[in-house]
This record gives C-alpha cells, structure tokens and sequence, in this order.
C-alpha cells in the first residue's frame, strides 16, 4: 500500500482535477511531489477529518487554526498556488453533485474517508467565534464583533503594527520604514482634509489614536476621536495624555450614531466603514454628512471588492467573517460613491491605493513570524496563526486585485455651489 502522502496527493488531484502544485508531507513522516515547492503538512487524521466534515475553506481554515494543518516553505508562495487552484477555475467548471458522479472522484472521496480514521467531528478552533447571524449591524452586535477583533491586546497589536499603532494601509512613497509610511499616510489625509489650526475634527473608528494625535500636533486642531473597543481607548487615552494633548484630542468609547456634538469641520473614517454593512451604509453616509458643517469635509478610507455579475450572490468570506471581521462586509467602489452621493455628499477626489496595501501586508507578516514566540504567549498559537494567515493572504488578494483600497474625499457642497477645494486637487502628490 502506498504511503499517506502518496495517498493524500493522489486524492487531492483527484478532486481538483489539477496536478497539486505543493508538495505534502504526512504524520507519518512520507511525502510526495515536487521536491523544491513549499509543503502542505497534514500532522495528524484530525486535519482530514476537519476538512471533510466541513468542506471547502472553512474546513481547510479550522484545520490551520488548530495546528493540525500547516505550511513548510514561503507562506506566499503556498497560499499563491493554492488561491490558483480556486481563483483561476474556470467559471463553468461543473459543480460538485456533477463531480461527484465521476467514479473517480467518488472512489477518491471514499479513499479520503479510509485515511480520515474515525468518522467523528472535531470540534472548532476555540478561536472560531460563533453567534447567531440575526439583527446585524444593531449598536449591540457591532460592538461585540469590534470587541473580537480589536481587543486581542494591545501588546499583540504592538508586535504587528510596530510603534505606529496604524491598522490601515500606509501610504509608501519609497522603500522606507513602516512607520514613515504610515505617518504619510496620516499626514495625507490631513492634506486633503485641508486641516488648518482650531478645526474641529471627527475621526470615526480612531483606533489607538494615532490619526487624532497627529492632526492636534501636526496641525492644531481639536479632534474627538470614536472607537467601540474599550482597549483600544485606554492605550489612545494614554498616548494623548504622553503627548500633552488632553487639551486637543478626547477619545471616547461611542458608536458613531451617537455623536451629538456636531458641526464637525472635517471627518476622518480610516479602516472603519467596512463594518458598517450594506444594509446600514446609507444611514452611515447619512450620519456623517449631517455631523459636518457646509463646506465639511470626509475621507472616506475602505477595502473594496471586486463587482461580481450577481451582486444578490456576494457572500461574506467564511473564514473573514468567522475568525477575523465577524459581520465584515465589503462593496465594490462604485457602490461607495453611489451611497455617498446619494446621502448629499459630492464626490471630488478617488484615489485607489491597492498596491500600498499589499506592501504594508507584508510588513505586518514580518513583525509577527519576527515575534512569533512573544505573540504566542500574549494571546493563543490558534489566534497568532489567524493573524499569519489572514494578513499573508490579503496580501496576495491586493497584489492580485481581487480586492482593493480607496481614499475617497467627499464633501457637504452648501448650496452656494462653493466647495472650499483648491482647483487643483491632487497637489498633496507633486
């Protein structure tokens, strides 16, 4: 009888209906395929057994989660191949009833039944975060899927994100430092807000506070700055109160909706509006066009995704929404500026930035293998391997364009027709 991996790879390709471009190596110790390409490792029949009782990507995330399943070799270049094997199927490929009736691929599932070993199903990676999927988007449930992805810990964010404290896509006008590209990216929203001092701003979403600390020093305005995460509060909290801000920047733990103090002379939303949901995004744009005065303006900073041909079949990405962003959406850019418009804003600038977010992906990946032991400790091997894996595949996805990232610069245009922007409008990049 052959060995495990010669068995897993013929079953693989037999499902597939492609040769498997990675090596595998098994629990007990074979392995087959190309000697030079990256390995997918199968440590125990448990890893078998999580993908068959749930297959497709969930079953395969579960699997890495838990340990049971992992890669030797350049991560990337093992996700790449993989994502080939998914992204660039064809589109009538027959679906799985009809390749299940194939006697081959039948014999192959039964094969994988054989290896798998007792047919009991293991239970999620405790990571796993499980909720009823009712009543989305309520003040409630947004606080609770902001809860599980920002509040890990601080110190874990400290090793991925490094001294900025920046969890959005940074701004690389060379092959420079982290933190100087983020602090560019920082300081060109404060440009094409137009921020001058004794401003009032608003920044939705501000994290640990970094956006808020540099347009109170960098430019003299006071910001309020909105986070649900109570941790991410206490860290801004202290960065404000070190930096001699308190009289400038005031950082409260407020859903957005609940702003009340309004005019704002200028918004920033970084990173945030991709948890606000279609069904609520209006009422979003809505919400931040009556909080700014006439002449106000918003940056608008958000992960786009690819327009599908059946926008009524976009599905939220099972191990995103399971493991990453509970109740995360993402909408094409058009649909964007569509709901932007439609709440009274005039659209002035888009500046699609999908490149630089793949570099700063990058970048994240490396601080966390850098600090891999540290990050462990702080948090769970499950939780770290959530991180590695979700931030080394939105990479690809972004060097790929199957998904993207865009500054939009919208403004409340009183009715005067005066928008208060300069004629030339991209000058920030000359």
């Amino acid at each position: 009888m052959a060995d495990a991996a010669s068995r897993l790879r013929s079953v693989a390709e037999q499902l597939l209906g492609a040769p498997l471009p990675l090596r595998i190596r098994a629990w007990d110790g074979s392995q087959a395929g190309p000697p030079d390409a990256p390995a997918l490792v199968v440590r125990n029949r448990r890893a078998l057994r999580r993908m068959l009782f749930k297959p497709g990507e969930l079953g395969l995330v579960r699997a890495w989660v838990s340990g049971d399943l992992g890669i030797e070799g350049d991560l990337y270049t093992a996700l790449d191949a993989l994502a080939g094997l998914v992204w660039e199927r064809d589109e009538d490929a027959p679906g799985l009833l009809q390749t299940l009736r194939d006697p081959a691929v039948r014999a192959a599932v039964r094969e994988l039944l054989k290896l798998a070993g007792p047919p009991v199903p293991p239970a999620p990676p405790r990571e796993e975060i499980r909720r009823p999927r009712r009543h989305l988007h309520t003040r409630r449930t947004d606080k609770r899927a902001i809860s599980h992805h920002y509040d890990v810990g601080n110190d874990f964010y400290e090793i991925v994100l490094g001294p900025s404290m920046v969890y959005s896509c940074a701004y690389w006008e060379d092959d420079g430092t982290l933190e100087d590209a983020q602090r560019d990216k920082l300081e060109l929203i404060s440009a094409k807000l137009g921020l001058t001092p004794g401003q009032r701003l608003l920044d939705v979403g501000c994290g640990w506070g970094s956006m808020a600390i540099h347009a109170a020093r960098e430019h003299g305005v006071s910001v309020v700055g909105v986070t649900l995460s109570q941790e991410q509060a206490a860290y801004a909290r202290k960065r404000v109160a070190d930096e001699g801000l308190t009289d400038r920047v005031e950082i409260r733990v407020q859903d957005y909706r609940d702003v009340a103090d309004r005019p704002f002379d200028a918004i920033s939303s970084i990173g945030m509006a991709e948890h606000v949901g279609a069904e609520r995004y209006l009422e979003y744009a809505r919400r931040l066009h009556d909080l700014l005065k006439p002449g106000g303006r918003l940056l608008n900073h958000q992960i786009a995704r690819r327009p599908q041909h059946d926008e009524a079949a976009y599905a939220v990405d099972e191990f995103i929404d399971s493991y990453v962003f509970p109740d995360g959406e993402l909408a094409p850019i058009g649909t964007t500026v569509t709901q932007l418009e439609r709440a009274g804003f005039e659209v002035r600038d888009v500046e699609s930035i999908r490149e630089h977010y793949a570099r700063t992906l990058r970048r994240w990946v490396a601080n966390l293998e850098g600090e891999w032991a540290r990050a462990v400790r702080l948090t769970s091997p499950g939780r770290a391997r959530v991180w590695q894996l979700y931030m080394a595949a939105s990479a690809l996805a972004f060097e790929h364009n199957r998904i993207g990232v865009n500054q939009v610069l919208a403004v409340r245009t009183p009715e005067s027709g005066a928008s208060g922007l300069p004629l030339r409008t991209r000058t920030w990049n000359t």
